[in-house]
């Protein structure tokens, strides 16, 4: 892929696609990958609120109030890993339809197919963390010292989870940076969506972006490794 954005029109190698990428005449060229890498920035902040504000409260509840909810929860959580994403749209479309009407279209409603669809990785990393934390324990010392439940969620908990929260943040903008199919069959625009409708004009571009976006997801990986470290030290220990 390298090699190939490399190429010139005189069949040799140079730098003229990527220095292209900055020529102000060819803003009009690139304004749909702008545009579609906005929304997807959009749909990964909003798809990361739905994971630390829904999910991970929600598992630290069944983990200490509802212990025997942690199968069905698991169960449901990683469902969807199981579910082609052509058949995820096929269900999520009547639903769109009314969240069309209540919310409106705007490319955040989105979020909510992508909230399904990073359920299970996120799940996983947040699970490790609370696995290898004992988080009923530090529960019961903080609200014996007098802790309210809101302090023992933010500033008890999510402190010695933060490894798995950081991971399942990173992997949720991971998974929406590359996602094509969902939006593309619900006619939202996103990065990759803009990156098929750019490369019909210029494949040299397309594959240029592509790249940097494999490199950030490459990142990401990085960044999540040394993240869960510390967690998988403290569970050998």
């Amino acid at each position: 892929m390298i090699e190939f954005t490399l190429r010139d029109r005189d069949g040799g190698h140079s730098f003229v696609h990527w220095t292209g990428l900055f020529d102000p005449a060819n803003a009009p060229k690139y304004q749909p990958i702008w545009q579609g890498l906005t929304n997807s920035l959009i749909l990964a902040v909003v798809t990361i609120a739905i994971v630390l504000l829904l999910l991970a409260p929600t598992m630290i509840l069944v983990t200490l109030r509802f212990p025997r909810l942690s199968r069905p929860l698991e169960f449901i959580a990683l469902l969807p890993i199981s579910i082609p994403a052509i058949v995820l749209v096929v269900g999520l479309a009547p639903v769109y339809l009314v969240i069309g009407r209540t919310f409106g279209t705007g490319i955040w409603s989105l979020a909510f197919a992508y909230g399904i669809t990073v359920l299970p990785y996120a799940y996983r990393a947040i699970q490790a963390s609370i696995d290898a934390t004992d988080v009923r324990t530090l529960a019961e010392a903080a609200r014996s010292l007098g802790a309210s439940w809101s302090d023992v969620l933010f500033r008890v908990l999510a402190p010695n989870l933060r490894a798995g929260l950081l991971a399942a943040s990173l992997i949720s903008v991971a998974v929406v940076l590359g996602e094509y199919t969902i939006a593309s069959l619900l006619a939202r625009q996103n990065l990759q969506t803009a990156l098929v409708v750019v490369g019909k004009q210029d494949a040299y571009v397309a594959v240029v972006f592509s790249l940097l976006a494999l490199a950030f997801a490459f990142a990401l990986l990085l960044v999540i490794g040394r993240a869960s470290t510390p967690t998988a030290r403290k569970a050998r220990s």
